[in-house]
């Protein structure tokens, strides 16, 4: 029989009450400045005073290189560790890799 204190919720909640609890032993140890300093709590960015707060980043050129990476590698990943013993199984993998590469025409064809 299992005992209670295994159970996925009991174990999460001891798990969360032991790490605050070392976070706070922890807080005891940190550094505390004895002075604030005067822009401690403006925003920074690289030097410029007059920070735009609402300035967006371009993602444009991001998303389709995080596309390929996924693809590039999770394909990888299943082509070296499925074992092809079975046809069934090779099979699966060829269709997996099929998509992945029209995936990549699609995300090339420009």
């Amino acid at each position: 029989m299992n005992h209670w204190l295994l159970l996925p919720p009991v174990a999460f909640i001891v798990i969360l009450v032991a790490s605050w609890l070392f976070f706070r032993f922890c807080a005891l140890f940190a550094f505390k400045p004895q002075k604030h300093s005067a822009g401690e709590g403006t925003s920074y960015a690289c030097g410029e005073a007059n920070y735009d707060d609402t300035a967006q980043p371009d993602y444009s050129t991001f998303f389709p290189f995080a596309f390929f990476f996924t693809l590039a590698h999770v394909a990888t990943l299943i082509m070296t560790t499925v074992p092809i013993e079975n046809p069934s199984i090779f099979v699966m993998v060829a269709l997996y890799v099929l998509g992945a590469v029209v995936g990549l025409y699609i995300l090339f064809r420009k």
